[in-house]
């Protein structure tokens, strides 16, 4: 198993990788912000909630509901910001695991990354750790 990486290439590799998974798990769970509310706990993400007020009509009331889900449309997400936020968490965590996959690949195949392509490669995983990372601006309401 020849690779095309260095020493420095291997490790950036892995921390890539586990870097890019973190970021997806987060991504996809729905502990991005904790809180109480009807004295019950509630959390919710970017496209996922658990425990979150509905207006039950038939007894003129607001009550909990008290599972996890997502949203029932990408419209039903509560405010332009929050739906801002997934698209681009969302581009940024896949731009993120393209780079990590390929730089993984790189540790099995012979010049498969140049330095060119390894320069390429972490200018895109920084765009992609940007976009990630741009989900806490804004977003709150």
């Amino acid at each position: 198993m020849a690779s095309s990486l260095t020493c420095a290439g291997v490790v950036w590799a892995f921390l890539s990788f586990l870097c890019a998974a973190a970021s997806c798990v987060g991504f996809f769970m729905p502990y991005w912000l904790l809180g109480s509310q009807l004295e019950k706990s509630v959390s919710f993400g970017t496209f996922r909630r658990c425990s979150y007020p509905v207006r039950d009509e038939s007894r003129q009331m607001t009550v909990m509901v008290e599972q996890c889900g997502r949203y029932a449309s990408f419209q039903a997400i509560p405010s332009a910001e929050w739906r801002i936020c997934t698209v681009v968490t969302g581009l940024g965590c896949g731009l993120l695991l393209l780079v990590a996959l390929t730089a993984l690949m790189g540790c099995c195949v012979s010049e498969l990354i140049s330095r060119t392509v390894g320069r390429v490669a972490g200018g895109i995983q920084f765009l992609g750790g940007k976009y990630s990372c741009s989900e806490g601006t804004g977003v709150s309401r």
